[in-house]
């Protein structure tokens, strides 16, 4: 061989296992059994990877049978025509704003919280050009026709953009929107040409909550996005259905935004798996978000969001302690627990130890907060509040 050939040759070579990959692996996993954190943490699991391993081998861009496969079934699920496959939740969502608009001006409709709104960097405005007009509901929990109708922006006045879509959320923040709510909502929308999206990246925990079915639940939408990362515990990977049509026309968008992948059956395999065997599982998953509240409400903890879910959003101020005091008194466990802030999320991989040992900590914190003279507040609970707060350190003055 030439050895300019071979010194690239070496050069290029990488190992990027390393040494104790094995030990590391089984650690992670222990962390993410003990971490609130998010449900996009979940690993794939050996079974996982030997159901993916063997699926087709094609090219998603030209043909890719195990993604058709999974698409044409979500497509059935969903009772929509057709389905993409696409890398993740906000690119599902992005890719039918885009392709639902045409000539500007145009503005969506969406709640204040909601991911396209607060979590897709401003993905409306820079891929479509679209205003985002975000709602607060005033019931405190989900937006309403009521609150919809007087922001709708009609006729042709050179002033305004007029409304195209409206765009829901279900779950946000591990609350359940009312199927009623959202008919109501959509069959204003059918009358007045307005179009409808739902972000479902956690719309399996709604079926498996209300034990609606996914069509059901799809059906008031022009489109709806369905990510199988987060409850599901698939690696990446998000579905988005709707019409032939707009489904045509959204794979074209996928290709200008990047977004074409290649040999994507071993990702479609792993969904597959997801939604074979670890759909089941999210009954447990909000019987123990249910559990977690409790213990937290029988210490007298502030709850700011209940776990209708997967997830609850709590206030350690009613009884005198920080969120950084928790994360730091939780990370010097001898079993470690993962906290980022105010927000509590389960999953399907989350262990009832660390629900457990997390609620011993608190207590402890409480008894430490007693002793020191500190009583518990009462929680004022009504309204619309920020309820997803980070934890941040008050800084210390200088002297």
């Amino acid at each position: 061989m030439d050895p300019k050939l071979a010194s690239i040759i070496e050069q290029v070579k990488v190992d990027i296992i390393s040494p104790t990959q094995q030990r590391d692996n089984a650690r992670q996993s222990e962390e993410v059994s003990r971490s609130f954190i998010s449900d996009t943490i979940t690993v794939p699991t050996k079974e996982m990877f030997a159901y993916a391993v063997q699926t087709s081998l094609g090219d998603d861009v030209y043909n890719e049978p195990s993604t058709i496969a999974l698409e044409a079934h979500i497509a059935k699920l969903t009772g929509k025509e057709a389905a993409l496959f696409v890398s993740s939740g906000t690119m599902g969502n992005q890719l039918a704003i885009r392709t639902h608009l045409q000539q500007p001006p145009n503005s969506i409709i969406c709640d204040i919280r909601a991911h396209i709104n607060k979590y897709e960097a401003g993905g409306a405005a820079i891929h479509s050009g679209a205003l985002q007009n975000a709602l607060t509901p005033k019931n405190g929990h989900h937006l309403t026709l009521k609150d919809i109708e007087p922001h709708v922006v009609f006729g042709t006045d050179i002033h305004s953009a007029p409304t195209r879509i409206i765009c829901l959320e279900n779950t946000l923040d591990g609350t359940i929107m009312p199927q009623s709510d959202i008919i109501e909502i959509a069959d204003f929308a059918l009358k007045n040409g307005i179009l409808m999206h739902l972000d479902g990246a956690r719309l399996w925990h709604v079926a498996a909550e209300t034990r609606t079915p996914i069509d059901e639940l799809c059906a008031p939408f022009d489109s709806v996005s369905l990510c199988f990362s987060k409850g599901l515990g698939a690696p990446v990977g998000t579905c988005l259905v709707g019409p032939k049509k707009f489904i045509q026309k959204a794979r074209w968008f996928r290709k200008i935004f990047g977004g074409g992948m290649r040999q994507t059956g071993v990702l479609a395999g792993s969904v597959a798996y997801a939604l074979t065997h670890n759909f089941s599982l999210l009954p447990r998953v909000h019987a123990l978000a249910k559990r977690l509240q409790a213990g937290l409400e029988e210490l007298q903890v502030g709850i700011l969001s209940p776990a209708e879910t997967c997830m609850l959003f709590y206030d350690p101020s009613t009884i005198g302690i920080e969120y950084w005091e928790i994360i730091d008194r939780a990370a010097a466990l001898p079993n470690p627990i993962g906290l980022a802030g105010s927000r509590l999320v389960i999953h399907i991989q989350t262990s009832p130890e660390a629900v457990e040992d997390f609620l011993s900590l608190i207590k402890t914190l409480k008894e430490e907060k007693v002793q020191a003279g500190i009583v518990p507040l009462a929680v004022n609970s009504n309204g619309m509040r920020n309820v997803y707060i980070r934890a941040t350190r008050s800084s210390t003055p200088t002297k």
